[in-house]
């Protein structure tokens, strides 16, 4: 029976991640399988790729077709140039030490892409990281400096509207102040005043005693005068 070497897919959806298996190509993508070797999960970068290589190999070699998602996952683990230089050895080209010489310098090169992509995926998000913490501190400065002019405006605000209040706190205040002064001014005015009317009052009080007194004393004097005279007036005829 023709056998291929596929993927079966498994998880949820949008976060799928495939198991490599060995199954009959007339079975469903996701039924029966004969042997799984292997898993992928392309939701990591790079991709997680986990294989027996060996096992791999094997059904390769006896015949197994792999898809070309697997053929790709089987060249990227070495297993295909593997393959390649078992042939190589069976039609004399080169010996079996040779083929892992050239094979583990294959693996070393390999490696080192791997290595290389790594890095620069990890320099790729610590600068990614920087960016966006600069970005967030420019954004950060820029809310703060929005906020400061706000709450400048607002007490601006705050203050204008408060003036006229202590203006006329002030208006108030100093008209408290002044009503007492006048008070008191009016009352010391009132006290000058009143000694001064009495002073005049009790002048004018005396001044006529002092002068009617001699006045009754003449008319008294005088009265008698008149009277004596009196009979002296002539008689009619």
């Amino acid at each position: 029976m023709p056998v291929k070497i596929r993927l079966a897919r498994h998880g949820r959806k949008r976060y799928a991640y495939y198991h490599i298996v060995v199954a009959d190509s007339r079975a469903p993508r996701d039924g029966r399988y004969i042997e799984r070797i292997g898993s992928y999960n392309p939701n990591t970068n790079p991709a997680t790729i986990d294989l027996n290589n060996e096992k791999a190999l094997q059904w390769l070699s006896n015949g197994a077709q792999p898809t070309d998602t697997a053929r790709a996952i089987l060249s990227y683990k070495g297993v295909m140039m593997k393959k390649h230089l078992l042939e190589g050895v069976k039609k004399g080209a080169f010996n079996e030490a040779e083929a892992e010489v050239r094979f583990q310098k294959w693996l070393v090169e390999k490696e080192a892409k791997i290595q290389a992509k790594k890095d620069e995926l990890a320099g790729i998000k610590a600068m990614t990281a920087k960016e966006r913490l600069e970005q967030e501190a420019k954004v950060n400065t820029e809310r703060a400096e929005k906020l400061a002019k706000r709450d400048a405006a607002l007490a601006a605000e705050a203050k204008a509207a408060a003036a006229p209040a202590k203006e006329a706190v002030a208006e108030e205040v100093a008209v408290a102040e002044e009503a007492p002064a006048e008070e008191v001014v009016a009352e010391e005015v009132v006290a000058v005043k009143a000694p001064a009317e009495e002073v005049v009052a009790e002048e004018v009080s005396e001044e006529p005693v002092a002068e009617e007194a001699p006045a009754t004393e003449e008319a008294t004097e005088e009265a008698p005068a008149a009277e004596d005279k009196a009979p002296e007036e002539p008689k009619a005829e």
